[in-house]
């Protein structure tokens, strides 16, 4: 396993790794052909993959957050940090508040400055840029419209990388892990 600089890479569930910008349930959600590859080849580097995801959902009892959880551990993920509160409940963990972020990094001792938030929506950029992690938007699902409709929303912040999908953006963190290694051979 290699060291790096990346300690932790938590991504968005509907619209990024699989789906639509609709909420799917367990049983009807179909992660995208790439993404099984994709999270490998985050694993191989040495990077812990946590999915964190807005499920209001679950406070409707229309789901269980244990089947959210598990379907998420079964695609290959190492953590799940799931809000299943509506919009309007005010709690902390609902993004884009970081408190699942949070959660996570005290859980897991995890620097946040040291990890990456992919997501489809200008909740997850907002989330990581609270956190104070990179952050990479991929244009499926609500991608566009968190680019064009819903910028207004994330102004105060840039992301570090606009990707195609979840296979572009697991390409751009594979680079920017590489680049990090050979900055330090050089050294």
């Amino acid at each position: 396993m290699k060291k790096n600089k990346i300690e932790a890479v938590f991504i968005d569930r509907d619209g990024t790794i699989g789906g639509t910008d609709e909420v799917l349930y367990p049983g009807t959600f179909e992660l995208f052909a790439y993404t099984h590859e994709a999270l490998n080849r985050l694993k191989k580097e040495g990077i812990k993959l946590f999915g964190f995801t807005n499920q209001p959902g679950i406070s409707k009892g229309e789901a269980t957050e244990e089947s959210f959880r598990n379907e998420m551990i079964d695609f290959g993920f190492d953590g799940v940090y799931i809000c299943p509160h509506q919009h309007n409940e005010g709690c902390n963990c609902r993004k884009p508040n970081p408190g699942m972020l949070y959660k996570a990094a005290e859980e897991n001792k995890l620097d946040l400055t040291r990890s990456i938030v992919i997501g489809d929506r200008w909740s997850d950029i907002v989330a990581g840029h609270n956190a104070g992690c990179m952050k990479v938007l991929v244009l499926t699902g609500a991608g566009q419209d968190a680019l064009n409709k819903y910028r207004h929303k994330w102004s105060n912040t840039e992301v570090d990388y606009i990707a195609r999908d979840f296979e572009d953006a697991v390409n751009y963190i594979i680079n920017f892990v590489s680049n990090i290694e050979e900055e330090k051979a050089i050294r």
